[in-house]
């Protein structure tokens, strides 16, 4: 298969006339400026390697919206009860539903492959399903109906707080000790589903249990862990652990660029120097962290650390990485009163963000993906100018597809050497929608 992309985005920058050769689903190679041949598909447009989302709970799309009503406490501690409640009614049949239609909203916005952190295991009641990787394959199954790359991250979830708090009602779903994580990941790999770990957080699995589950998972796949998200968190885990959360693990775990180190929203910027040194992927959800009130990332911190951060659609509110991206540079706008603050050294913005988190959410995925390159995926999302940015240089183009564009801007969608969106369009669209609005209705009832 050849394209020939009247624009594309390689690693130094925008390309025009670039033929592309695919062979099975990789990039077999890539000449920029280059003549089109008998045969070669024209692709108009920009051309820009997919977005890897690096953070995903696929089913708290279930209840996006329902919890925008004042209670007592306001914060994310409140919001956590609301995912509770939905989290107890999913089943498997619904897992895949709401999987499928989150996998396929997710192309539409630009992102082409996903990293699922998945700690709904269990029954309501704690008790195992048969097998015990049926809500993984439930969430394997959905992905593979929107045909979005999946990396399933098995979690672990342990104890219901720091120092060993049990597990209350709400959290007894998500149970899963360390051996029935491997255990799982090893039954999910020989099935072909690429996998890796989920740590939910420092409070949720004791420091034991994490440094085992990070030695049987070493070289196996990324390692993910929700960490200093909220205020109460970090102030929790230095009174038991004494030590911020980042700090901690950066002393106590052996962090490297097979770990994803997501949220870190109160993280220092001592702590993003060590983390980029260590060559972990910091994971940003935006549009998550403003609706939860996390507080916002200090993103020059770690830009000047010459760190990778990547993003997520984490709750799936949006579903847009567009949107995220330009959320992203607008709460760092909104900190510092100053502008283009991602384009480090100076150059376009848009360009600066979308290659960063590209690069960095492949590294979180564990794919060999984010970049149009010799030997990546076949990955691509296709914009086209706004009416604003015709007849531009492609990098206003971009800028203006994530600063300016009312809509998702991505227009076509490979993954993997296969057109899954064509002109907006998903091509299980119609399926996908109805079986989610049945899971949905079932939900309700």
């Amino acid at each position: 298969m050849f394209l020939h992309a009247d624009h594309a985005l390689l690693d130094g920058g925008f390309a025009p006339r670039v033929r592309i050769t695919i062979r099975n689903g990789d990039i077999a190679g890539v000449a920029p400026d280059a003549d089109p041949q008998p045969g070669d598909e024209h692709v108009a447009g920009l051309v820009l390697p997919g977005m890897p989302d690096l953070h995903s709970h696929a089913f708290q799309r279930a209840f996006a919206g329902l919890s925008e009503f004042a209670d007592v406490s306001g914060d994310f501690w409140s919001w956590r009860e609301a995912m509770y409640r939905t989290a107890a009614s999913i089943t498997p049949e619904a897992c895949a539903a709401i999987t499928a239609w989150v996998g396929k909203e997710l192309l539409k916005g630009g992102y082409t492959s996903l990293a699922e952190f998945h700690y709904l295991h269990h029954r309501p009641d704690g008790t195992q399903y048969v097998p015990s990787t049926t809500m993984a394959r439930a969430v394997a199954d959905g992905a593979a109906q929107a045909g979005i790359a999946l990396t399933l991250l098995v979690g672990i979830y342990e104890a219901g707080g720091f120092g060993g708090a049990p597990l209350t009602g709400g959290q007894n779903r998500f149970c899963n000790k360390v051996a029935e994580a491997v255990a799982m990941a090893d039954s999910l790999r020989a099935e072909g589903i690429a996998v890796g770990l989920a740590l939910h957080s420092l409070r949720a699995v004791p420091p034991a249990s994490l440094h085992e589950a990070a030695a049987a998972f070493a070289a196996r796949g990324p390692i993910h862990i929700h960490v200093a998200e909220q205020r109460a968190e970090v102030q929790a885990c230095i009174a038991t652990l004494g030590a911020p959360p980042v700090a901690w693990l950066l002393d106590n775990a052996d962090i490297d660029a097979s770990w994803c180190l997501v949220h870190a929203t109160h993280a220092t910027d001592l702590e993003m120097v060590a983390a980029a040194r260590a060559g972990a992927v910091i994971g940003l959800c935006p549009t998550t962290e403003a609706d939860l009130g996390d507080g916002i990332f200090a993103l020059p911190g770690l830009l000047g650390a010459s760190g990778h951060f990547g993003i997520g659609s984490d709750s799936n509110v949006v579903l847009d990485a567009f949107s995220e991206l330009r959320l992203l540079e607008y709460s760092q706008r909104l900190r510092s009163e100053k502008r283009n603050l991602a384009a480090v050294g100076g150059g376009h913005t848009g360009r600066a963000l979308w290659q960063a988190a590209c690069r960095g959410g492949a590294r979180a995925c564990g794919r060999a993906a984010g970049r149009i390159a010799t030997g990546e995926r076949a990955d691509f999302v296709v914009i086209e100018p706004t009416p604003e940015s015709e007849g531009c240089a492609a990098d206003f183009c971009l800028d203006a597809a994530i600063f300016a564009d009312p809509r998702p801007p991505g227009r076509h969608v490979m993954v993997g050497g296969t057109w899954l969106v064509r002109d907006r369009v998903h091509r299980n669209e119609a399926a996908i929608d109805a079986a989610y609005r049945r899971a949905l209705k079932a939900l309700a009832t």
